[in-house]
């Protein structure tokens, strides 16, 4: 019995008559063909962005399972004495935190999506943090990618407000303590903290309106936007087309790696199933949020042992560091460093010199040039040593919003943990700085000695001359090429401050901030291998290999 061809197919003829009919209409065809056959590189790098995607769309499936279950209102009630759990029968709770119980103990299905949906947004916010720094570090966000870059950072605040909503939103002890810390923060501005404070709440805080306006928030206008931004995003990537690392037959005009359609979209589409299947298995094994140990929210109750989610560490880390006396009365009014500074400024800093790198590092360097090839980050130290001096900065404040935990389990003073995590966010940044960027240029150094004289191989040779050599092996073309294939940047040098006349020269001094800026970054740095100075690095060890061959022979004879 032989199969049907193709065309006979019932589904066959109607689904190629429905693809012309909508190609007549609307051209996708010519879309379609042109996308499919975009080339995309291969590297395990570049799965850091696919992972933030999937856990995005698994969000959104378990968001709407949810959303269809609860029910943001603040209106008190007593939960059912017939319900579970047992502990939270008959106590006065708000129906937002009354159906957060009814979804997790007697929905089918319901505690398992409130866990997936949980787990699915701490691994948003990771792989959206690492891709950042992996795009950082290789140098991914320079032209044409600046606006990307400024689009993923964007994403990442908006992955931060969408966790804040989100995570409110059971009006439980725990979210209600994170709540109170956010209206104290929003009234630590001059002049405006206020009202602000009173708008977002509706009155005083808690209010009675502020979980469904976050319910809003959480469920329209946070994920639109992020859905936006992901799909500019993503046809910003297709438009400038994907960086790739060097190697073999990659330049700064070509794309070398396979296709979208079919090889990309099969992977693509396996590696959605396991990133949902791991989050499946967190949700089903691994308890999270138990909002029934906490209790409705009360503001009398606030445990030692209460933290955040982990993206949101570092501002209760940042807190608790800021001494408490820092405050100030001016006119009457009372200016609260204490809550400002750790809360904003601090925050603003840190992440303001991450959003705006890009922008800062082209200044430098003054390179107008685009660039499609990924950088080793030891052949940018000084970009390499911030974003190590960023993530110490980030990492001790996201360590000491559990500096009470620590204290408790390794039996210390927590006064002591206190000091010691303050002194340590204004020393060990800039430490971390030093260190990186000295191991970068050793590095730099390294790969210099690598490409004029081989690699060692512990043979040393007798020349006839009676010299002692050690054998060095050639580098092959690919090695010496990856090695040096780097862009030599220098200080920049600008002319004097006044003209032959003695005039001021316009515009000397935006020469010399960018002078001062650029030696910042290159002062300190290892020149690449000229041609000469490779030539003369070949000729000496030319001498070396006949020795060493007249050794292999003599030892075979023998």
């Amino acid at each position: 019995m032989t199969a049907q061809p193709n065309a006979q197919t019932p589904g066959g003829p109607r689904a190629a008559a429905a693809a012309d009919f909508l190609d007549q209409r609307t051209g996708v065809a010519k879309v379609v063909k042109e996308f499919a056959r975009k080339i995309f590189p291969d590297h395990w790098s570049f799965l850091l962005g696919e992972i933030a995607l999937y856990s995005f769309i698994v969000l959104v499936l378990t968001g709407v399972f949810l959303a269809l279950y609860f029910d943001p209102s603040m209106v008190e009630v007593h939960y059912p004495d017939d319900a579970l759990p047992v502990t939270m029968q008959g106590v006065e709770m708000s129906q937002a935190f009354a159906s957060t119980l009814h979804i997790s103990f007697h929905v089918t299905g319901g505690l398992l999506m409130r866990q997936i949906h949980h787990w699915a947004a701490l691994l948003f916010m990771a792989a959206i943090v690492v891709h950042m720094f992996r795009v950082f570090f290789t140098g991914a966000f320079r032209k044409p990618r600046e606006i990307n870059w400024v689009i993923g950072f964007l994403l990442m605040t908006l992955g931060l407000v969408a966790g804040l909503t989100g995570y409110s939103l059971p009006d439980d002890v725990l979210s209600g303590n994170g709540l109170r810390i956010t209206d104290g923060i929003v009234r630590s501005v001059p002049i405006i903290g206020t009202w602000t404070s009173l708008a977002i709440f509706g009155g005083e805080f808690p209010g009675t309106v502020i979980i469904p306006r976050f319910f809003a928030l959480h469920i329209l206008l946070i994920p639109g936007l992020i859905i936006a931004l992901v799909s500019a995003h993503l046809m910003l990537v297709v438009v400038h087309k994907h960086t790739q690392y060097p190697g073999p037959g990659r330049t700064e005009r070509n794309v070398v790696g396979f296709p979208l359609f079919p090889v990309y979209v099969a992977k693509a589409g396996g590696f959605f199933f396991v990133v949902f299947g791991v989050l499946a298995l967190m949700g089903g094994l691994l308890s999270i949020n138990p909002v029934w140990n906490y209790g409705p929210y009360d503001p009398s109750p606030v445990s030692a042992g209460s933290q955040p989610d982990w993206y949101m560490l570092f501002l209760d880390g940042a807190l608790r560091l800021m001494p408490g006396q820092a405050e100030v009365v001016i006119l009457g009014f009372t200016l609260s460093l204490n809550i400002l500074i750790p809360a904003m400024v601090v925050p603003g800093v840190l992440l303001g010199i991450l959003a705006a790198w890009p922008f800062i590092e082209a200044a430098a360097t003054g390179d107008r040039r685009e660039h499609h090839l990924l950088d080793r980050p030891r052949n940018a130290p000084v970009r390499t040593a911030v974003g190590v001096a960023l993530l110490t900065a980030l990492i001790l404040l996201a360590a000491a919003g559990g500096l009470d935990l620590i204290a408790d389990h390794f039996h210390l003073d927590v006064f002591q943990v206190l000091r010691a995590f303050q002194v340590g966010f204004l020393v060990l940044p800039f430490v971390a700085f030093f260190v990186t960027k000295r191991i970068a240029l050793a590095l730099q150094r390294r790969d210099r000695e690598l490409v004029l004289h081989g690699h060692e191989t512990g043979r040393v040779v007798q020349l006839e001359n009676g010299e002692f050599k050690e054998v060095h092996r050639p580098l092959t073309p690919h090695e010496r090429w990856t090695l040096v294939s780097y862009n030599d940047y220098r200080p920049l040098e600008i002319g004097p401050a006044e003209d032959a006349n003695g005039i001021p020269r316009p515009g000397y001094r935006k020469e010399r901030r960018r002078q001062i800026l650029s030696r910042f970054f290159f002062e300190d740095r290892v020149e690449p291998v000229t041609p000469a100075e490779l030539a003369a690095a070949h000729a000496e060890h030319a001498g070396v290999a006949p020795a060493a061959r007249h050794e292999e022979i003599g030892a075979a004879t023998r």
